[in-house]
């Protein structure tokens, strides 16, 4: 049996732990990865949805506050909009929070003039 060639019962292992930590590292990076692609593409979809209803809002009358549907493609996104009046009540200050899941994804500032 000595003259026999083949891997020993420790080589067998150290290679099995090897691959143990290669295949745990690699892991990690795609779970890794995947939450970072959800996240982008939660404030992708928010940052859209704040456009959306910023342009909706410049396009009403000057109000103090002001209401907007949101549409069934962002389903568990809601968006609190509120409105401070500057300068003698000529300039509003828009502010669009949007909310994902009972957390804060994104907030939209813009002004809009009283015409």
């Amino acid at each position: 049996m000595k003259g026999e060639k083949g891997f020993s019962l420790v080589e067998t292992l150290v290679a099995l732990a090897l691959l143990g930590v290669i295949s745990a590292s690699y892991l990690s990076g795609v779970a890794q990865t995947s939450t970072a692609r959800v996240t982008a593409d939660e404030r992708v979809s928010a940052k859209v949805l704040a456009e959306t209803i910023m342009e909706n809002v410049k396009k009403q009358t000057y109000y103090s506050t002001y209401n907007f549907t949101i549409p069934e493609e962002y389903e568990g996104y809601t968006a609190t909009i509120s409105a401070t009046s500057e300068r003698n009540d000529n300039i509003q200050k828009i502010i669009i929070t949007i909310h994902h899941r009972s957390k804060d994804v994104l907030t939209l500032e813009n002004y809009k003039v009283n015409r």
